[in-house]
């Protein structure tokens, strides 16, 4: 089940996410309103990048790769 709920954690900071340019350019970022279990276990997986005192984090290319991935195989469409 964990394993369920770090995928769908990913999904949701995808479907939520916005551009922002962050002075080195423009990355996906996401509010953290999840689990902090899962948003460690994300940012160990290198999907996710970001400073514990901030309030949202970046998307990495391989988050948002993987959570593109997670949006077929849960049958979601792409609306970004």
């Amino acid at each position: 089940m964990k394993d369920q709920i770090d995928e769908l954690t990913l999904l949701l900071l995808y479907l939520t996410s916005f551009t922002d340019d962050y002075g080195l350019g423009e990355g996906q970022r996401s509010w953290k309103g999840y689990p902090f279990e899962s948003l460690n276990e994300l940012n160990e997986n290198k999907y996710i990048v970001g400073s514990k005192r901030s309030k949202s984090v970046h998307l990495t290319e391989d988050g948002i790769k993987q959570a593109q991935e997670l949006m077929k195989k849960y049958n979601i469409e792409n609306e970004k």
